[in-house]
């Protein structure tokens, strides 16, 4: 434990002491989707969100439409900022395509999504087709040379 590390404890200890401190909130990095078409619209909500208390930086990557917000923030409370600009936002809904298993099965895969990137489902409930083993088929084994009671025919 370092000088700074010594310090805080002691700090956080005389200021536990008798007052009742408040929870700080983690540091996190919230990724929005949020439509912008020009260069007013990504002033107005970098404006927005950089108004915000806790918010360090504001990145904004107009050609995805991907805002990141890093700070000392909730992230309802930034998406609920980012909507009264009054573009449409919503949490990013994307990740990267090397995280998912199937990235083409039916609504991972979005054509709007960024090069490298499929949707986030976050439940796995896709019906899948059924396959059918030559082990279990009855057809199979009816004809079968292994089957003492095959068919009698030949």
């Amino acid at each position: 434990m370092g000088v700074s590390g010594t310090l805080e404890y002691f700090s956080d200890l005389m200021a536990s002491s008798g007052h009742s401190k408040k929870k700080k909130k983690q540091f996190q990095t919230v990724e929005l989707k949020i439509k912008m078409d020009c260069d007013g619209c990504e002033r107005k909500v970098k404006n927005a969100l950089s108004s915000l208390s806790g918010v360090k930086s504001v990145e904004i990557n107009r050609k995805q439409h991907k805002v990141t917000v890093t700070g000392y923030v909730e992230a309802s409370k930034v998406l609920k900022k980012a909507k009264s600009t009054g573009k449409k936002a919503e949490i990013w809904p994307y990740v990267p395509y090397n995280l998912v298993a199937q990235p083409y099965m039916v609504g991972a895969y979005d054509k709007r999504a960024p090069p490298g990137y499929v949707r986030n489902l976050d439940n796995q409930n896709v019906s899948t087709a059924t396959v059918t083993r030559y082990d279990q088929d009855p057809y199979v084994s009816m004809f079968s040379d292994d089957n003492p009671n095959a068919c009698s025919i030949m």
